[in-house]
């Protein structure tokens, strides 16, 4: 017997849609709260300043480790 996934099962799209949607606001929030975590240990000492490319630098290393996660979670390697 031959597997089905979502789309071929039929008008799911938009499911397909929401949940690919839902895994990137979740990755992105979480990426948020990292970087705002990591912008207070580096703030705390030595009085050093967070910088805004410094910001969106961390904030895109961790959304990039975010999605291998993700792709591996949803790609069933774990």
């Amino acid at each position: 017997m031959k597997s089905l996934t979502l789309l071929e099962v039929g008008n799911l799209d938009g499911l397909v849609v929401i949940i690919i949607g839902i895994i990137l606001i979740v990755a992105f929030v979480v990426s948020l709260v990292i970087t705002v975590i990591a912008k207070v240990i580096y703030e705390s000492k030595d009085n050093k300043k967070f910088t805004s490319k410094q910001f969106w630098q961390t904030m895109l290393i961790s959304l990039l480790i975010c999605g291998l996660i993700s792709g591996m979670v949803c790609g069933g390697m774990l």
